[in-house]
């Protein structure tokens, strides 16, 4: 049994603030006083409970002909005990795995051949599982979720456990061991909770814990925990309502109910004293502080005004801790705070990652300022105002999608009890007053103590806060072999099989799919100015929202020799005010529209993005205009920019996944190319651009005839034409020369190479050759063969590295689409004292995988990605894509459908030419990011040469 030591601080971090109720504006009047409502969308809903206790919600949307299905059981992490952590966790991924009558793997492979997907999620409080399909497969699906919730648990063996085991284990190493930053949940956790607390530990546990679990100890948690009577089953989406409750009942009714499921009251916790701990972390490169205080469960007036209270202090450029921490003190590029309140206790979170080298004390003092100055003059009505039309326009953008209706009812009945808070909850946080805001203030944060943990670079705690304590942080020491020999002893553990209830049909029966709707390919609008400038949009009207982008080719690609980064540093600085608009008014515009503006650089273009209330179109459409047309160049913003992006990079130099995505990029398109380097550059090349470099940058490639306006939402054509009169006539079209699309590097044999990150627990694997460029008749011909490989969840590599040898917490291959042109990557990251073995499997998969590719994988594809249409067309966002692709690649308006039709063409001797030119194994490159101490010699044994050693920019290590 493991024990927790309570490590208290050696001095106290009580924030000594006495906090009043002052404000030049001092109105006391409910959010909806000033907030411009929209009437709530009616969201449907049909609520019963089965006699053995199943409580069932139906929302019936016929908008698209897809479901989503989830199962939210009331079990999460705070059901565990000392000695027995991260079980919650651990069946949320045992449950994928196998049930009587479905069979070991059917699961996850039935629901990619009918052309869904599906994931689950396990928190403190509750597991949940969800589906998103094409309608027909719903009786199916229903099926197999009934299967796993009264038949699973037979199926469940000793080395089925051990692989499972090693799959959470790598999770853990991903998300956590190997990942800057990754601990401070678990140090903060130990240190708020008293030992026993259902909330001490966090959520994956311990992986000694899980280690030590028993055939029995799982048994016993599953048969308490996952029954009928423990769950909220929600179906949202295109389906019949007298139909869905025949296949419930059939399915789910005569399941028995399991052990007592009384409800935990709630559990607030008290900090005595104030607690510092700190922790060199071997991942990050720049100092972190979290400070975090104890405040109330969820669904409770007060936990609302903490939610509206955290971004008040922290959101925006009119916030307190941002006006402080990064403006006047210069300490961080930004500044975070949230309230996180669950079930049974919360937390307020306050969390700054500061500038290199900066001491963590002086942000602990700047973040006290910050909250004194709250204190005394509290906030203006414009910024709660703007915070809350921020959050009608997030209101709606959930609802856009069947599967976030279908997790958010889940969750609202099964920890509420009332599904309708879907869309009644916007309305409690309506009715917070300005009284309400500042009483939790003065209540959870003012003169409270706090948890203070310091997260700093190996060798640097002396920038941690001063007096703080060393943070206990387990990281599991990886061993050659060590789960083959857990695996043999686990083998010797038998039970007696679990008594079952009889059931009144064949459960063994795969229900056969329904009838498929037709699926309504988008209608897309097109049209080209007389300057030039193209107008792309489709018209969708389920809800009163609107997505836009504006998007201009060139992009980093464009960037002057030697100063990688300028298109970057644009798109950064071209967000921070306008000609007539401070960077704070720019932002408060954007908050009273409840618009959201994003502004990004990828290797062939940049992209301001935007999203707002249909109400809100044309002025955020003319706002969007502003940004692009009339930059303020602000300096000090520019000094700031700079700042954030060093860190930036900074902070990616030590993270394995971003070395080993820079490094493979620079070995598959040679040193010369631009896209061989970061959009970010180096930070030498931050330190060299001017601001100047970034102005030409904007005068020689912001075209006309290089831009194109996307627009997806419930806005008509005509009025899209109108909202850019702007653009019609100050955006001008001239001669841009974008770089010639030269052939990529041949790759004649297969290479491995090896960049050493010392102590890895993991290994990421990037394993790949040159493809098509973005346009070519053969891009969507590659993709459709490399689906049953790698292109989902289904695929043979996930599958195999995951599901049979539990190597991996997943493993993928697509095709990169690139004007330049693109590759074939497959990829994972792995536990470490596998990476060979995940090699030799990888390599293995890739080369037999033609001669396996018969006329029943072919008809299994086609059937797969034309049903998958059904969800590829839902949301806004999705429609965005297809547009953007239109203009990104120079592709047909009816691109997608000629791409069906290309796909039902295909033979299968035009898949198996297209499986040898992109995905021959001989003529790859292998690429190793990990510890080359114990991993490196064992290279050599995949029989493909000495491996090159590389040094984490991807230079040859001599």
């Amino acid at each position: 049994m493991i024990k927790l030591t309570k490590i208290f601080a050696l001095s106290a971090l009580a924030l000594s603030i006495t906090a009043c109720n002052t404000s030049s504006e001092s109105t006391n009047t409910p959010v909806q006083a000033t907030v411009a409502q929209a009437q709530l969308p009616t969201v449907a809903l049909e609520k019963y409970t089965l006699a053995n206790g199943l409580e069932v919600v139906l929302h019936q949307d016929k908008s698209d002909p897809v479901v989503a299905v989830a199962i939210l059981y009331h079990v999460g992490s705070n059901r565990e005990k000392l000695g027995r952590t991260g079980f919650a966790h651990f069946f949320e991924h045992m449950l994928f795995q196998n049930s009587e009558n479905v069979g070991p793997g059917n699961f996850i492979k039935n629901i990619g051949n009918m052309g869904g997907t599906l994931n689950g999620g396990t928190w403190q409080d509750g597991t949940i599982y969800y589906e998103l399909f094409p309608q027909d497969g719903l009786e199916k699906v229903l099926w197999m979720e009934s299967d796993r919730m009264g038949y699973f648990i037979n199926t469940v063996t000793p080395e089925g456990l051990e692989n499972e085991k090693q799959v959470v284990k790598n999770e853990k190493r991903q998300s956590v061991d190997n990942r800057p930053y990754g601990h401070t949940e678990y140090v903060t956790l130990t240190a708020l909770y008293p030992e026993g607390h259902p909330y001490s530990w966090d959520v994956i546990g311990s992986l000694e814990d899980l280690q030590n679990a028993t055939l029995a100890d799982v048994r016993e948690f599953y048969q308490q925990w996952y029954g009928v009577n423990n769950a909220t089953l929600v179906l949202a989406g295109d389906f019949e309502t007298d139909e869905a409750k025949t296949w419930i009942k059939k399915y789910f009714g005569e399941l028995e109910p399991r052990g007592d499921v009384t409800p935990l009251p709630p559990m607030p916790v008290v900090i005595e004293k104030s607690k510092s701990l700190y922790h060199e972390d071997n991942f990050a490169t720049l100092p972190e502080l979290t400070l975090t205080l104890p405040t109330i469960e969820q669904y409770q007036k007060e936990a609302y005004a903490l939610d509206l209270l955290a971004e008040i202090l922290a959101d925006g450029k009119d916030s307190v801790l941002y006006k402080n921490i990064v403006e006047q003190d210069k300490l961080a590029p930004s500044v975070s705070a949230s309230n996180y309140s669950s079930e049974l206790a919360g937390t307020f979170t306050l969390k700054v990652r500061a500038f290199n080298d900066i001491e963590l004390d002086k942000v602990k003092v700047s973040i006290d300022n910050a909250l004194a100055q709250f204190a005394k003059e509290g906030f203006t009505d414009a910024q709660l105002e703007r915070i809350m039309t921020k959050r009608e326009t997030a209101f709606y953008g959930e609802l856009t999608s069947v599967f976030n209706k279908a997790s958010t009812i889940a969750q609202h009945n099964e920890l509420a009890g009332d599904p309708s808070l879907v869309t009644k909850e916007i309305e409690l946080f309506r009715a917070v007053t300005r009284d309400d805001i500042m009483a939790v203030f003065n209540k959870y944060i003012v003169n409270k103590n706090t948890i203070a943990t310091s997260f700093v670079p190996k060798g640097k705690k002396s920038l941690a806060l001063t007096g703080a304590v060393k943070a206990k942080v387990v990281e599991e020491e990886i061993v050659q072999g060590a789960e083959t020999a857990a695996k043999q002893e686990a083998n010797t553990e038998k039970l007696t099989p679990i008594a079952q209830a009889p059931s009144s049909f064949d459960r063994s029966v795969m229900p056969k799919d329904g009838v498929l709707s037709s699926v309504k390919l988008p209608d897309v609008q097109k049209i080209t100015m007389d300057n030039g400038l193209t107008v792309l949009s489709i018209e969708h009207t389920e809800l009163p929202l609107v997505s836009f982008s504006i998007r201009v080719m060139g992009g980093h690609s464009l960037d002057p020799s030697g100063k990688d980064g300028v298109a970057n540093l644009l798109t950064s600085i071209m967000m921070e005010g306008t000609k007539n608009k401070t960077p704070q008014q720019l932002e408060q515009a954007m908050g009273e529209m409840g618009a959201s503006f994003r502004f990004t650089t990828s290797d062939e273009y940049i992209t301001l993005t935007g999203n707002a209330l249909a109400k809100n179109y044309q002025a955020a459409m003319t706002l969007a205009q502003e940004i692009i047309l009339e930059p303020r160049w602000d300096a000090a913003e520019w000094d700031r920019i700079k700042q954030e992006t060093k860190a930036n990079i900074q902070q990616a130099s030590a993270n394995p996944g971003a070395i080993a995505q820079n490094v493979y990029a620079k070995i598959m398109y040679g040193a010369n190319s631009k896209l061989a380097t970061s959009v970010s550059g180096t930070a030498e090349n931050v330190d060299n651009i001017t601001l100047d470099d970034v102005k030409k940058y904007y005068q020689a490639n912001l075209a006309a005839n290089l831009t194109t306006v996307h627009v997806a939402g419930a806005v008509k054509r005509n009025d899209v034409i109108k909202s850019l009169s702007a653009f019609s006539t100050q955006l001008k079209s001239m001669e841009v020369a974008l770089p010639e699309v030269t052939a990529l590097p041949t790759i004649d044999k297969a290479q491995v190479y090896f960049v050493d990150v010392p102590g890895a627990k993991q290994s990421f694997l990037r394993i790949g050759m040159p493809a098509m460029v973005a346009n070519a008749d053969d891009y969507y011909q590659a993709v459709a063969v490399n689906h049953n490989l790698g292109g989902s969840f289904s695929g043979q590599l996930f599958q195999i590295l995951r599901l049979q040898k539990g190597y991996t917490y997943g493993a993928y291959s697509g095709i990169s689409r690139e004007n330049a042109g693109g590759l074939f990557t497959a990829r994972s990251s792995v536990r470490s004292n596998v990476t060979l073995e995940s090699m030799q499997t990888f390599r293995e998969i890739m080369a037999n995988y033609s001669d396996g590719f018969d006329d029943n994988a072919l008809a299994m594809t086609k059937s797969v990605l034309t049903k998958s249409n059904a969800r590829a067309f839902e949301t806004t966002g999705s429609l965005m894509g297809v547009l953007q692709n239109i203009s990104s690649y120079d592709l047909a308006s009816n691109y997608v459908e000629k791409q069906q039709t290309a796909l039902q063409h295909m033979t299968l001797e035009q898949a198996k030419a297209t499986i040898s030119t992109y995905i021959n194994p001989d003529k790859m490159v292998y690429l190793v990011v990990g510890d080359a101490e114990t991993q490196l010699p064992r290279m050599k044994e995949l029989g493909l040469g000495e491996p090159i050693v590389l040094d984490k920019k991807g230079n040859v290590v001599k």
